[in-house]
């Protein structure tokens, strides 16, 4: 069974609910780049689709990179269900949740280990307790 972080708990499922996870990275290294240590400003972002179990990196073009609109919306737009980051600021945490998107904190090296992370369900629900406080985030 995998395990879906989803609606912020962990369900046990025997199907794969179709959804795709964005991560924060430094690259196009695809399931093997490093994860981004500021979310909004990581050059790149890797979509992980549960469906496929496939990783695609794609640029950061939000405003926090010189292009438009905040990675909530980039993301959005990209039919992402979840953010998982190593950390986000308040503002950054209601952005995505008026966009509908579920974030968790705690990922860790490359996109490969966030996802066995997820995977095992041990990454928290972003909240305002745990937001960072610095960064002018």
């Amino acid at each position: 069974m995998i395990p879906l972080q989803w609606n912020h708990t962990t369900v046990f499922r025997r199907e794969v609910i179709k959804m795709k996870i964005a991560i924060p990275t430094m690259g196009m290294n695809g399931i093997d780049e490093v994860v981004g240590q500021h979310f909004g400003s990581s050059p790149t972002y890797t979509i992980y689709d549960t469906e496929t179990n496939q990783a695609e990196s794609m640029p950061n073009t939000s405003r926090h990179v010189g292009g438009q609109g905040y990675p909530p919306e980039l993301l959005h737009s990209l039919g992402v269900n979840v953010l998982i980051c190593k950390g986000l600021g308040i503002k950054a945490v209601e952005m995505f949740k008026a966009f509908e998107i579920d974030v968790l904190v705690g990922a860790q090296d490359t996109v490969r280990d966030t996802i066995e992370l997820w995977k095992k369900g041990v990454l928290e629900t972003a909240s305002l307790d745990n937001a960072c406080k610095g960064h002018q985030h």
